[in-house]
């Protein structure tokens, strides 16, 4: 007898309110192992994987690419368990076990996920931890898993849909419903020249099943997929695989090769007739464009009145302490930078104004204990994302220059996991990398009352007095800027804060 095991999106894996089914990664019919990737769910911060909770075989999905999921919902089933068929009833069938593909809730951060694309189809064998759909968000790509070894029997959520946590993307039968479908596909008496055919939804065709991340790290370097020898299941490409590739030193021929077999850019119409009279073309906004577009226009229209002080911080003794331990931090193998002061500054600052630390609501305002501090991180023309260092108030400068190492790292090759954003009560926008001296206002991460910006490190000239007589001298400042929810807070805290800032960085060493 076999079990009817759902495959579902955990309601932790979700922190935000909608999630949209991007693909199956398997069909009805495959075979999946427990972790397998099957489904790929998109939120509008990361992308999610769905997993197969046991070995079996996809016996339905219910949801379709482009279905909204919510958290615990049932995306499909599976099967798992073996059926011996009666010898003396052909006809007879086993009872089998549906596997719901389902988008974990705590895999999704922002508030929508949209399903990008299934990487399987009704009938596709898959193995447990098998990416079978992906979905797509404002700030990363997430491979839905198969979460056991089975057959995909249905895919209910359809591509573009938006998903919500836990929401049913498709069913899975595992085990009894794969050894009927491969019995019922294979020939009766198979040609002993002539192997029987097997589905190779589990084989070369997974070299095909890559996630976004994958695929846009292909793109952004012009690669040919074909060319990067894949490691994964079934020979599916990993992002480790196309790093491996870059540093090959096969990767810039293939770019080439890329570049030359490239089809023209395809052009567009005005989006109505003569609007401008100026030829043009369409690029369609990403899910996480939009979901960044909603989210600034939320937080300073709808939300929070925001009001920026700006102070002048001298970098003097923080780049001399760093220059004295840069090497030190570097044979532990971890890169100290600016921004490990900067967060470590954010503890004191905190400690003597706790109110910065928090979130506001129509009664009360909850300060946090912990120090949860994000920081941006640009991805380029594919937007921002905020990773989350967690209860910073707890660690050492260096325990704090490893998380931020290990953080960016994963947020640059794609790599964050969603609850690597989660929880944060703080965020440092470090704009100043890109050349601004400052910027008013940075838009608050919602439902954070603050925002402290780093502008642009650059020598500066400064008078002093010295025993009475003025003189000049050459310092490394940079603006730093705290934009606040004026429902929260006030102008002595803002400044309370930022005072104690700088004096921290100011004085670092002494």
């Amino acid at each position: 007898m076999t079990d009817k095991i759902n495959i579902t999106l955990p309601a932790d894996q979700l922190e935000g309110t909608e999630a949209t089914l991007s693909q199956w990664l398997v069909a009805v019919g495959d075979k999946v192992t427990t972790g397998q990737p099957v489904a790929e769910l998109e939120t509008d911060k990361v992308s999610v994987e769905v997993t197969a909770p046991a070995d079996g075989t996809i016996a339905e999905l219910i949801l379709q690419p482009g279905d909204k999921v919510e958290p615990d919902a049932t995306l499909a089933t599976l099967s798992s368990g073996e059926t011996t068929a009666p010898v003396q009833s052909p006809t007879a069938v086993p009872s089998t076990e549906t596997i719901d593909l389902t988008f974990p809730a705590d895999q999704q951060e922002g508030t929508v996920a949209k399903i990008a694309k299934w990487l399987v189809a009704v009938g596709d064998t898959v193995k447990a931890e098998q990416p079978v759909a992906e979905l797509e968000t404002d700030k990363v790509a997430v491979e839905v898993i198969a979460p056991a070894d089975g057959v995909v029997q249905e895919l209910i959520a359809s591509v573009g849909s938006e998903v919500e946590p836990g929401q049913i993307l498709g069913r899975m039968a595992a085990g009894a419903v794969a050894a009927i479908a491969a019995t019922n596909s294979a020939p009766a008496t198979p040609s002993p020249a002539q192997p029987a055919a097997v589905n190779d939804s589990g084989n070369n065709s997974c070299r095909h099943l890559i996630g976004p991340a994958v695929r846009k790290l292909v793109a952004e370097h012009e690669l040919n997929f074909d060319a990067i020898p894949g490691t994964g299941r079934g020979g599916r490409v990993t992002r480790e695989d196309v790093v491996t590739y870059l540093n090959s030193g096969r990767a810039e021929q293939d770019k080439q090769q890329a570049k030359s077999a490239a089809p023209a850019a395809k052009t567009y119409p005005a989006s109505t007739p003569g609007s401008q009279g100026i030829p043009s073309r369409l690029v369609p906004h990403s899910q996480m464009r939009k979901s960044i577009a909603n989210h600034m226009v939320e937080s300073l229209l709808h939300k929070a009145p925001h009001v920026t002080s700006v102070f002048e911080m001298d970098m003097t003794n923080l780049i001399e302490h760093r220059k004295w331990h840069k090497k030190e931090y570097e044979a532990k193998g971890v890169k100290l930078t600016f921004t490990a002061y900067f967060l470590a500054a954010c503890v004191e600052a905190m400690r003597a104004v706790p109110d910065m630390n928090a979130q506001f609501h129509d009664d009360a305002l909850e300060i946090f204990d912990d120090i949860n501090i994000g920081v941006g991180t640009a991805l380029g023309d594919a937007g921002l994302v905020v990773p989350v260092v967690k209860q910073v108030q707890n660690m050492e400068l260096f325990d704090i220059a490893q998380a931020l190492g290990d953080q960016t790292q994963r947020a640059r090759t794609g790599k964050l996991t969603p609850a690597d954003m989660k929880g944060g009560t703080f965020t440092i926008s470090n704009h100043g990398v890109s050349g601004s001296l400052f910027a008013a206002p940075i838009i608050i991460n919602q439902p954070q009352v603050a925002i402290l910006g780093i502008g642009k490190l650059e020598k500066r000239v400064e008078v002093v007095d010295v025993d009475g007589e003025d003189e000049i001298r050459i310092r490394p400042k940079c603006y730093v800027s705290l934009s606040i929810d004026h429902r929260a807070v006030d102008a002595f805290q803002t400044n309370a804060w930022l005072a104690k800032f700088v004096e921290v960085i100011e004085n670092w060493g002494q």
